[in-house]
């Protein structure tokens, strides 16, 4: 099989999962299979959006981030359900794990899709076999239907898979760009939105063919340092690695709710608070980091919002640190009025094991009993590996006790690393 790899370069996929939180739903609920199926972000309110759809609903002309409204008038036999976070995580979780099974470069970029370099995977066959056997691992195992491109590059493969779904594989070669790809509106490129497309059509660039052979000058005059970059796109140019540690790529730590009723209560927006700062404290933790600065987001009945945070001395990691900052944040900045929403946020992040604590007089103490403690630690790391504590700590805790999130993040696959077993066997 090796003949049928690049001597040079590489082989890379884009696994792209079709349709995934309705897709999710279907696999979990066999009734919904065939039905025009659509997760909203809040059914009850006619002014509640579509965060995505089934391709039954899709035929029906509903799309992602229409309001509900309209796609009912669209569809009025249409099956509407809200988000479960939980189950999606868990569903993507086990995808990954599949993908991981065929090679150790396994990059997540969504909860729904990842790149995969296979280059010296050429011992378990042919791109074209080892993608198919992916895509049929997720529909067999997980009943998750799911899109993979085959390119030399990850703006190519990113590419490919969005050409055929449900349930395709593409394969694009630098040698089809000139026939696939130059010809296609210059918005249909992936990594052109709206506004840029407006700004290439206002110079003239209306195609990608156009955005290849533009002027690189007049581009970064238009586009900035995005100019030359999009350029090399359009000419299939990416030297990206598939990168498994871009996955702890993160600015911040944050969670948020909206409350069932406007309350004004102070007691009762600290028990708020306790339960955001339980759900901060156990991300932060399966990231395996600690936050150095903290800040509250409260939203009154009127909808105002206000964001007040905290550049602290010392980092926080556990949750009566943060549920005690920020109940000072809320009780030096909220004005009395009703409140609708409050978050908390951890940003500034720093890793745990590299985090060192500026300690005061009253902070040693506490931190000096914990000497002992701390050297058992170092022990127990040096035998067996640093790994060893943060990976048994996070099997025995899980998230049942988190509740919905509306976070897109890549938390979930924080130290997702799994080993190579078994790929040349079907399960």
């Amino acid at each position: 099989m090796k003949e049928m790899y690049p001597k040079k370069g590489r082989v890379i996929l884009h696994v792209d999962m079709n349709s995934f939180y309705a897709s999710v739903e279907t696999a979990y609920d066999s009734s919904l299979k065939g039905k025009p199926l659509a997760i909203a972000g809040n059914p009850e309110e006619r002014r509640g959006i579509i965060v995505t759809c089934s391709y039954e609903a899709r035929k029906r002309g509903v799309k992602t981030t229409m309001p509900l409204w309209e796609a009912k008038k669209l569809c009025p036999e249409l099956i509407v359900m809200r988000p479960n976070f939980d189950r999606y995580r868990t569903a993507s979780t086990a995808m990954f794990e599949i993908l991981a099974q065929f090679t150790e470069l396994v990059e997540p970029v969504s909860i729904d899709e990842g790149y995969m370099d296979i280059t010296e995977s050429h011992e378990l066959g042919s791109p074209l076999e080892i993608a198919r056997s992916i895509q049929n691992r997720i529909l067999n195992q997980l009943d998750l239907p799911c899109s993979i491109g085959i390119a030399p590059n990850k703006f190519l493969a990113k590419t490919a898979s969005d050409m055929k779904k449900p349930m395709g594989i593409t394969v694009l070669r630098k040698r089809d760009i000139p026939s696939i790809l130059w010809p296609r509106p210059v918005g249909d490129m992936h990594g052109v939105g709206g506004k840029t497309a407006d700004k290439l059509k206002g110079i003239g660039i209306e195609t990608i063919g156009d955005l290849a052979a533009g002027n690189e000058i007049q581009l970064k005059m238009v586009l900035g340092i995005n100019g030359k970059r999009l350029k090399d796109r359009a000419n299939g140019i990416d030297s990206r690695p598939v990168d498994p540690d871009s996955v702890s790529d993160f600015k911040s730590v944050g969670n948020s709710t909206t409350l069932p009723r406007d309350i004004s209560n102070q007691q009762e927006l600290f028990k708020v608070l306790d339960g955001l700062a339980d759900k901060v404290a156990a991300r932060l933790k399966r990231k395996n980091v600690v936050a150095n600065s903290l800040a509250i987001t409260i939203r009154y009945k009127d909808r105002k919002n206000i964001n007040r945070g905290r550049k602290l001395r010392n980092p926080v990691g556990h949750k009566e640190e943060i549920a005690e900052l920020a109940k000072q944040l809320l009780v030096g900045n909220w004005n009395g009025n009703p409140v609708r929403l409050l978050g908390i946020t951890g940003s500034d992040l720093a890793s745990t094991e590299d985090a060192v604590k500026q300690l005061d007089l009253f902070s040693y103490e506490k931190e000096a009993k914990k000497e002992p403690l701390y050297k058992t630690l170092s022990v127990l790391k040096e035998k067996y590996g640093k790994n060893i504590i943060a990976n048994a700590a996070s099997k025995t805790k899980t998230d049942a006790n988190k509740g919905t999130q509306t976070s897109f993040n890549k938390d979930f696959l924080r130290g997702f690393k799994p080993s190579i077993k078994g790929a040349g066997d079907e399960e």
